[in-house]
C-alpha cells in the first residue's frame, strides 16, 4: 500500500461544475456554457501541482474515437492521467450516461485505466431502512448482467470497473454487487459523502468499500440543522464535518490506489453565478493546499 509520499492527486471535474465542468447536477436546466474547457482544465491542473483528472462526458464534448485520441494526446503532453466518470442513467444530465461497454470503449480511448460508474438506482421511499430492497435488487441484478457481458473487454484492454456508491446506494449493496461479479477488474470507487443521501454513516461506508476501491471521491461536507430540517453543504477540504485525516487513513491502509481524487459540491447558496465560481475555485485551490500541506498527499 501507498504511503502518503507517493499518493497521486487527483481532481474530479465536478469540483468546478458552476464554470461548466463536470456536469449539471440536481438541477433539470440547460447546460451550463463552459467558462473553462478541458484543455484549460488541464492547464490549471499542471499549475496547481495536481497529477491527474477524473473527468465525464460532459467535459469531452465529443465521445468519438477522433476525440477521445485528441484529449489523451494532450493530457499524455502534460503528464495528467485520467480517470472516466460516467452513468448509467443520468436523471439530470444525459451527456454522463454511457452503456458499461460504451463506458469501458472511452476510458481504453482516452488512455485511462479506470471506468466509475454511478448505479443511478431509482429507490422506494422511505430511503432508510431500505438497503437490498426487493425494487432496488432488481436494478442490481440488470446491472450485474451489464457489467458480466463486458468482462471480456475489461479483459482485453485492462480497464478497472469502479461501481460508485452514489447518492441513492447503500454501500452494502455495491458490495453485495462486486463480491456476486467477483472478478479482479471490478471493484468500488468510494465516495466519502455521499452514503448521508440514503442516511448511511460515511466513515462506514468508507470503511466497508475501500479494501475494494480502485478509486475515490474524497469529499468534505458541512452539516446544518434548523427548524425545518438539515442540510449538507459541499465544502473545500477541512472546512466540514468529515474527519479527513481518518478517511485518509482508511483509504491507504486499506485500498488498493495509489491516488486520491478530491471533490468539491460546492452551492451557489445566494450569490450570483459569477461571485459563485469566484468562491468554487478558491475552495478548490485551498483544497489542493489543504491535501498538499495538511493531509500531506504526495510530494
Amino acid at each position: 500500500m501507498a504511503e502518503r509520499k507517493d499518493l497521486k492527486l487527483g481532481l474530479h471535474s465536478y469540483t468546478l461544475h458552476l464554470w461548466g465542468l463536470g456536469q449539471n447536477w440536481g438541477i433539470q436546466a440547460d447546460p451550463r456554457p463552459k467558462e473553462m474547457n478541458l484543455f484549460q482544465l488541464m492547464d490549471n491542473a499542471v499549475e496547481w501541482g495536481l497529477d491527474g483528472l477524473h473527468i465525464t462526458g460532459c467535459d469531452l464534448e465529443s465521445k468519438d474515437d477522433a476525440r477521445l485520441a485528441e484529449v489523451r494526446k494532450e493530457a499524455e503532453k502534460r503528464g495528467l492521467y485520467l480517470e472516466y466518470n460516467f452513468s448509467l442513467d443520468e436523471e439530470f444530465d444525459s451527456r454522463l450516461t454511457d452503456t458499461i461497454a460504451e463506458g469501458v470503449r472511452i476510458a481504453s480511448g482516452l488512455g485511462s485505466d479506470l471506468a466509475k460508474i454511478s448505479l443511478d438506482i431509482r429507490r422506494p421511499r422511505p430511503l432508510y431502512g431500505s438497503c437490498f430492497h426487493p425494487q432496488v435488487m432488481r436494478q442490481l441484478c440488470n446491472v450485474y448482467d451489464e457489467v458480466m457481458e463486458v468482462l471480456p473487454k475489461l479483459e482485453e484492454t485492462g480497464v478497472r470497473l469502479a461501481l460508485e456508491n452514489h447518492t441513492e446506494t447503500f454501500a452494502d449493496e455495491v458490495l453485495w454487487l462486486i463480491n456476486r461479479v467477483n472478478h479482479p477488474l471490478v471493484g468500488a470507487c468510494v465516495d466519502t459523502v455521499n452514503s448521508m443521501g440514503v442516511l448511511e454513516n460515511p466513515e462506514y461506508a468508507t470503511e466497508v468499500l475501500a479494501p475494494y476501491a480502485f478509486s475515490n471521491h474524497f469529499c468534505d461536507h458541512k452539516l446544518d440543522r434548523d427548524q425545518f430540517g438539515i442540510r449538507f453543504h459541499g465544502v473545500a477540504l477541512g472546512d466540514g464535518d468529515i474527519d479527513c485525516f481518518k478517511t485518509l487513513n482508511t483509504i491507504i491502509e486499506n485500498s488498493p490506489t495509489d491516488r486520491i481524487t478530491f471533490e468539491i459540491e460546492w452551492d451557489m447558496e445566494n450569490d450570483s453565478l459569477e461571485e459563485a465560481r469566484k468562491k468554487q475555485l478558491d475552495a478548490c485551490i485551498r483544497s489542493i493546499k489543504y491535501a498538499r500541506e495538511v493531509l500531506k498527499i504526495g510530494r
